[in-house]
């Protein structure tokens, strides 16, 4: 192992949609929960061109060698630098059984902020994620995004495509998706970009579903607003910025049912 990397078991919570990558082909953010109860990003990873024993799921404990900070000046609190070969994975996906019990006994023991804690915690020590558990979901609003990934990013497969590494299909999303929120201390709505990989893969199956672009974002918002944030459920945001930015963006939610209290006798 190199100099000032530790083998560190993490629980998988984040995982955004793919992104081209000039250096690395193809990225994800990932990130996750160590068994110190504390957030790490996993950065950079090229997950959907790992071998197969290496793709892990979200809620999956993985075993990993990390680096002590981020990767190239990365200076964000829980950045580290993985070594990707080293991935292993550890048991199988923690289930949403019981009213999501295992997952909620890690989550529910993290700390909860509002974003303006959080936009200040990155400002005093470049704290990058954090959940969020609302005070109101308002809307999810839909707009129109570039429907082409930028010239830089096509020449990336095309490359690949000339040295005999067949790219695999990524659709760039036609729309961008933000959560309209508030929190215990807000005075206006947040407005946050949603970059989870499970929006991705739910606009693109209404899409084929549908037959219809307009028709699959519909969709996704609907679902977002009356199922992910329904009333009987307790719906948290996970929270990431974007380096090397204090912009916070919706990059994982969870929505376990809320849970149901015992009524007392006396």
């Amino acid at each position: 192992m190199k100099r000032g990397f530790e083998r560190t078991r993490v629980l998988i919570t984040v995982m955004t949609y793919p992104h081209p990558s000039e250096k690395y082909d193809e990225l994800i953010c990932t990130a996750g929960v160590t068994e110190a109860g504390e957030w790490i990003r996993l950065y950079p990873i090229d997950y959907r061109y790992r071998p197969r024993e290496q793709q892990f799921s979200k809620y999956q404990w993985i075993d990993i060698n990390l680096g002590p900070r981020g990767h190239k000046g990365d200076g964000r609190k829980e950045s580290r630098e993985p070594v990707l070969d080293s991935i292993k994975l550890v048991g199988e996906r923690i289930s949403t059984s019981d009213g999501w019990r295992e997952r909620r006994e890690i989550i529910d023991q993290m700390p909860h902020h509002t974003l303006h804690e959080l936009q200040a915690q990155y400002d005093q020590d470049r704290v990058s994620l954090g959940i969020i558990r609302p005070k109101r979901i308002l809307d999810l609003e839909i707009t129109e995004a570039e429907r082409d990934w930028k010239p830089k990013y096509q020449n990336i497969y095309n490359q690949m495509r000339l040295f005999g590494d067949p790219p695999k299909p990524l659709r760039k999303i036609p729309f961008e998706f933000r959560y309209v929120f508030e929190c215990e201390d807000s005075l206006k709505p947040h407005r946050a970009l949603i970059t989870d990989w499970e929006l991705g893969v739910l606009y693109l199956g209404e899409e084929k579903r549908l037959g219809s672009e307009q028709a699959a974002a519909d969709s996704v918002k609907k679902k977002f607003l009356e199922e992910i944030c329904g009333d009987g459920k307790d719906t948290r945001f996970f929270m990431g910025t974007t380096y090397p930015y204090n912009t916070w963006l919706v990059i994982g939610t969870f929505w376990p049912p809320k849970s149901k209290k015992v009524p007392t006798l006396f």
